[in-house]
C-alpha cells in the first residue's frame, strides 16, 4: 500500500472521530443550555419580581413611589406566568393589592399580600428544583455517552499511533542513516531495502544520487562545487529576502524568500541585469531606485509594504556595498551589492495591536468618566442637598482625579490617532487671541489654587496664525498646564507671542519652576519619558503629542531651561496678515 493511502486513511479516521466527539459534545451542550435557559427565563424573573414587590410593600407607608414600583413588578409578573398555579397566585396578589390601594394602612391586607407572594415564590422554587433535576440528568447522560465515545476513539487512535508511525519511520530511519554516511563523504553507501511504495522509489533515486556524488567526489571540481553549494544553501535558508548583484548590476543569486516576495521565477532573475528585471516588476523597481540613481544615498534603509499571502507584509530594506582586497593588492575593490529585505511584519502587527488596544481602552474610559462627572455635578447642586466640609473635600478630590483621568485618556486617544494616521488637520487662519483666552480659561482654576498669575503678551500686528486652531490650542494648553504644575506657588507664568523675521509667529510659555537638567532637554519630547525625580503625576505623552501636532502643521517646537530659574517651551508657526 502507498504511504499516501495509509496516511489518508489514518488521518481521515481520526478526523471522523473528532467530528463525532464534537457533534456529541455540541448536542449535549445545547440541551444543557435549553434546560438552564428555562430556569433563568421562566422562574428566575418571577423570583426577582416577587422580591421587588416585597421590598416595595415594606416602603408603601414611607415612600410615595413604592405603589408604582409594586404595580410595575406586578405587571411584569403577569406577563411571565409559566408554571401551574402561578396564574391564580398572581391574581390573588393583584386582588389584594387593589384592596391595599383603597386602604394603605391596613396591616392585614399587607400580610395577605406577603403570603400570596411567598406562595408565588414557592411555586417557582419547586419548578427550579424540578428543572434542575432534568438538567442534572442531561449532564449525566452527556458524561456517559461522551465517555464511551471517547474511550472508543482513544482505542482506535492508540492502535493507529502504534502501527502507522512504525510503517513510515523504519524506512526513514534506514534512509537517514545512509544520508549521514553520504554527508560524511562516504559516497559508496547504498540503500538496500526493496519496496513497491514511495520508499522504494526514493531508495532507487538515492542510490543513483550516491553514484553521481561518487563520480563528482573523485573529480577536481568537487571542492569548488562544495563551497558554492554551501554558500547557496546558506543564502536560500535565510528568512530574509536576499538579492546579490555584481559590479555590472547583473544578478548573481537570489534566494527563495526573494522569489516568493517578487513573484518571479529563478530563471527570469539570475543572470539578468537587474534594471531589465525591474522593467516588468514594480517591487524590484522600488528596490533598485537608490542603485540606478547616482544621487541617491547608499546604504539607506526604508520600509516597504507588500501584499503577500492574503495580507499586508512590511519589510525593511537595506543595500550593502561589497568590497574586497584582491590578492597582492592593498586597496579594496567594489565587486557588487547585496539587497536585503527583513520581514518586520510581526513587529508591525504587535505595534498595531498595541495602538488599537490603547485606543479602545481610552475610548471606553470616557463613558464611566463622564458618568462620574455627572454625579459630581449633582452632588455639587444645592438642590440635591448640602454637603458638609469633609464631604466637599472628598468631592473636590474626586473631581481632580476625574479631570486627571480624562486628560490621560485624551492623551492616549491622541497618541493612537497619530500612530494610526487618522488625525486630520484643519489648517486655516486662526485667531491668536481666542486660542490664548481659551487656554487661560481652561487653566484658571489650577492657577488660582497655587496663586499663580498668568501673564500674556501678544506683539502688535499679530492677530491670525495659519494653524489648526483645535490642535494648536491643545498644545498651548498642555504647555501652560505643565508650567503651572511645575511652578512654585505665588509665581508667574508668562505667555508671549512674537513675530519672527521670516513671516512666522513664535508662541512661548515661561515658568519659574526648578528647571530641566541639560541632559534631559533633548528627551522631554520623547514618548513616555518623564524626568527622573519628578513627583508630579503624568503619562509622559503630552509633549510628544504636542511635537507631533506642531510638526504636522509644518512648525517646530523646542525648550530652553536653566536649573533653579525655570523653563521656556516654545513653538513656531506660519503667520498670516
Amino acid at each position: 500500500m502507498k504511504i499516501k493511502t495509509k496516511l489518508n486513511a489514518g488521518v481521515g479516521l481520526l478526523f471522523f472521530m473528532i467530528i463525532i466527539l464534537s457533534t456529541l459534545g455540541g448536542w449535549f451542550i445545547y440541551q444543557l443550555k435549553k434546560d438552564t435557559q428555562n430556569i433563568l427565563v421562566a422562574n428566575y424573573n418571577t423570583l426577582q419580581y416577587s422580591r421587588n414587590m416585597l421590598l416595595s410593600l415594606e416602603e408603601i407607608s414611607t415612600e410615595p413611589f413604592a405603589m408604582s414600583e409594586f404595580q410595575k413588578n406586578l405587571d411584569l409578573q403577569r406577563r411571565n406566568i409559566t408554571e401551574s398555579g402561578e396564574k391564580e397566585a398572581t391574581q390573588n396578589i393583584n386582588d389584594h393589592f387593589w384592596e391595599l390601594k383603597v386602604d394603605k394602612g391596613n396591616v392585614n391586607i399587607q400580610s395577605e399580600i406577603r403570603k400570596d407572594i411567598a406562595e408565588l415564590m414557592q411555586l417557582n422554587m419547586n419548578a427550579i428544583q424540578i428543572k434542575s433535576g432534568i438538567a442534572n440528568t442531561t449532564a449525566e447522560n452527556a458524561i456517559a455517552v461522551i465517555s464511551i465515545a471517547g474511550t472508543l476513539c482513544f482505542l482506535i487512535a492508540f492502535i493507529l499511533m502504534v502501527n502507522l508511525p512504525a510503517n513510515i519511520s523504519n524506512p526513514i530511519r534506514e534512509l537517514t542513516s545512509s544520508i549521514h554516511q553520504i554527508a560524511n563523504q562516504n559516497y559508496r553507501e547504498r540503500v538496500q531495502f526493496e519496496s513497491s511504495s514511495e520508499f522504494g522509489e526514493l531508495a532507487r533515486s538515492f542510490n543513483t544520487m550516491a553514484e553521481k556524488l561518487q563520480e563528482y567526489s573523485e573529480s577536481r571540481i568537487d571542492k569548488i562545487l562544495k563551497g558554492k553549494k554551501r554558500i547557496e544553501t546558506l543564502i536560500d535558508n535565510m528568512h530574509d529576502a536576499v538579492i546579490g548583484i555584481d559590479e555590472d548590476r547583473k544578478v548573481l543569486f537570489v534566494n527563495d524568500e526573494a522569489l516568493k516576495i517578487s513573484g518571479l521565477k529563478k530563471e527570469n532573475f539570475v543572470g539578468k541585469l537587474i534594471q531589465d528585471v525591474a522593467v516588468s516588476n514594480d517591487l524590484v523597481r522600488d528596490l533598485i531606485r537608490e542603485i540606478v540613481n547616482p544621487d541617491a544615498t547608499k546604504n539607506s534603509t526604508g520600509t516597504l509594504k507588500i501584499f503577500m499571502e492574503g495580507k499586508e507584509n512590511y519589510f525593511e530594506k537595506e543595500i550593502l556595498d561589497i568590497n574586497v582586497v584582491p590578492t597582492g593588492e592593498k586597496e579594496s575593490r567594489f565587486i557588487g551589492q547585496v539587497i536585503m529585505l527583513r520581514n518586520i511584519t510581526p513587529f508591525k502587527e504587535l505595534d498595531l495591536a498595541k495602538t488599537h488596544f490603547m485606543g479602545t481602552v481610552s475610548h471606553e474610559f470616557k463613558t464611566p468618566i463622564s458618568s462620574i462627572q455627572m454625579g459630581l455635578q449633582l452632588l455639587e447642586n444645592e438642590r440635591i442637598g448640602h454637603l458638609n466640609e469633609e464631604q466637599e473635600k472628598l468631592v473636590s478630590g474626586i473631581k481632580d482625579d476625574t479631570q486627571r483621568l480624562l486628560r490621560i485618556t485624551g492623551e492616549l486617544l491622541n497618541m493612537t490617532q497619530l500612530e494610526s494616521g487618522v488625525v486630520q488637520l484643519n489648517i486655516k487662519p486662526s485667531s491668536v487671541q481666542n486660542m490664548i483666552e481659551d487656554v487661560i480659561a481652561a487653566n484658571k482654576s489650577a492657577a488660582e489654587n497655587k496663586e499663580i498669575f498668568i501673564k500674556t503678551n501678544i506683539a502688535s500686528g499679530i492677530s491670525v496664525v495659519n494653524a489648526d486652531s483645535e490642535k494648536t490650542s491643545w498644545v498651548l494648553n498642555n504647555i501652560v498646564s505643565n508650567a503651572i504644575r511645575y511652578s512654585h506657588e505665588k509665581s508667574v507664568v508668562e505667555i508671549n507671542v512674537v513675530k519672527l523675521d521670516n513671516d512666522q509667529v513664535k508662541f512661548s510659555v515661561t515658568d519659574n519652576g526648578r528647571g530641566i537638567e541639560e541632559q534631559y532637554l533633548n528627551k522631554v519630547f520623547t514618548r513616555y519619558f518623564r524626568i527622573p525625580g519628578t513627583k508630579t503625576e503624568g503619562t509622559g505623552l503630552g509633549l510628544s503629542i504636542s511635537k507631533e501636532f506642531i510638526e504636522a502643521q509644518g512648525g517646530t517646537i523646542a525648550v530652553e531651561s536653566e536649573i533653579g530659574v525655570g523653563s521656556t517651551f516654545y513653538f513656531v508657526l506660519d503667520l498670516i496678515f
